[in-house]
């Protein structure tokens, strides 16, 4: 069951990778282009991150690296410190910052306010996020 949550997780993380990266370019292409906010493109950054975040949280408590590794030892291994707080933490930080994105953008007044947020909250999102995948351990290169 373990190995098949990996891969769904890895799997799962492509899709929300591309999801962010569309959202993230129609979005910049409505602001530059003063075209209207596109809610149902920042809706699918939205659903596949909360997707993500419940397969990954499911999978962090089934794991070995995941609740059962909080240690002082592992605190001192790079690699399970990444797996279990770092990875997680960092990955929570960026859901959060696309649905506030999401959501601001929906009360927001003007087309062009609600594009600059999703922008903004979205790429903010999306860096954070590539920056803490465990590349050398995703098990899609496995």
């Amino acid at each position: 069951m373990l190995t098949g949550m990996k891969h769904l997780h890895s799997t799962l993380a492509i899709v929300l990778l591309l999801a962010l990266v569309v959202s993230i370019i129609i979005t910049l292409g409505n602001y530059f282009g003063k075209k209207g906010y596109n809610r149902k493109i920042a809706l699918i950054g939205l659903i596949s991150a909360h997707l993500q975040l419940v397969i990954g949280l499911v999978l962090y408590f089934i794991s070995p690296y995941g609740l059962q590794s909080f240690s002082g030892a592992n605190m001192k291994v790079a690699q399970s410190r990444l797996l279990f707080l770092e990875h997680p933490l960092t990955m929570i930080i960026g859901i959060i910052l696309i649905t506030i994105g999401y959501s601001k953008a929906k009360k927001a007044t003007s087309a062009v306010t609600a594009n600059k947020t999703v922008l903004i909250c979205y790429l903010i999102a999306l860096i954070l996020i590539v920056i803490r995948i465990p590349w050398e351990t995703w098990s899609i290169f496995i």
